[in-house]
């Protein structure tokens, strides 16, 4: 939810099947999924888990030794992470894209921001105006990685076709360099899906 109490871009359909979706994102690892980038981790720092889901990925990084900011804006998700991750090392924060109000207002950088499976969820506009506040909240030196859905769209969620090259374009514009790209098939083995993994890092000192 949003800080006005109204559903934020993408998050439809997440509440009423977050019971279901537990198992199936929990079933994934988080070494497997980022086994292509985890020589690109940076050492222990901040991370911001941006769309954390169940906590899967926010746990696995607090293991690692990360201080880890997880935001999720669906609270029924958002308690079932709490409840299944309980790692001192993470806060659970109510916010999400494209402004991230919440986190922005707190103050800070990150060394890692996450996002596994959030960026097709904002339209055109939307990703235009979140690039910049990721950038804003990237330490210097600090590594954003994300993944990105294409295939079919469930029934009752809001996704959008994201181009890659654009993005990587845009974000190069603004100060991020390109160190990893991944084109990769669906781990949970759904028909026509398949994904992109970036891997970027902040050059900019100030």
């Amino acid at each position: 939810m949003s800080q006005d109490g109204k559903s934020l871009p993408g998050t439809q359909g997440y509440g009423t099947e977050a019971d279901d979706l537990v198992e199936r994102y929990e079933s994934l690892v988080f070494e497997d999924l980022y086994r292509p980038v985890l020589a690109l981790l940076p050492g222990r720092g901040r991370a911001l888990d941006i769309g954390a889901g169940t906590g899967r990925d926010a746990a696995a990084l607090a293991r690692r030794g990360f201080r880890v900011h997880a935001v999720e804006p669906t609270p029924e998700l958002r308690r079932h992470a709490q409840r299944l991750h309980a790692e001192p090392g993470i806060v659970w924060i109510d916010d999400g894209l494209p402004d991230l109000a919440r986190v922005r207002a707190a103050g800070g950088r990150f060394d890692l921001i996450l996002m596994s499976a959030v960026w097709m969820h904002l339209d055109e506009g939307e990703r235009s105006r979140a690039l910049p506040h990721l950038v804003e909240l990237l330490a210097p030196g600090g590594r954003l990685f994300m993944t990105i859905r294409r295939g079919p769209v469930p029934a009752g969620r809001r996704m959008f076709l994201v181009p890659v090259d654009p993005l990587v374009s845009q974000a190069q514009a603004i100060g991020l360099t390109l160190l990893h790209r991944d084109e990769f098939a669906d781990r949970l083995g759904r028909e026509g899906v398949t994904w992109t993994m970036l891997a970027f890092e902040n050059k900019n000192r100030v």
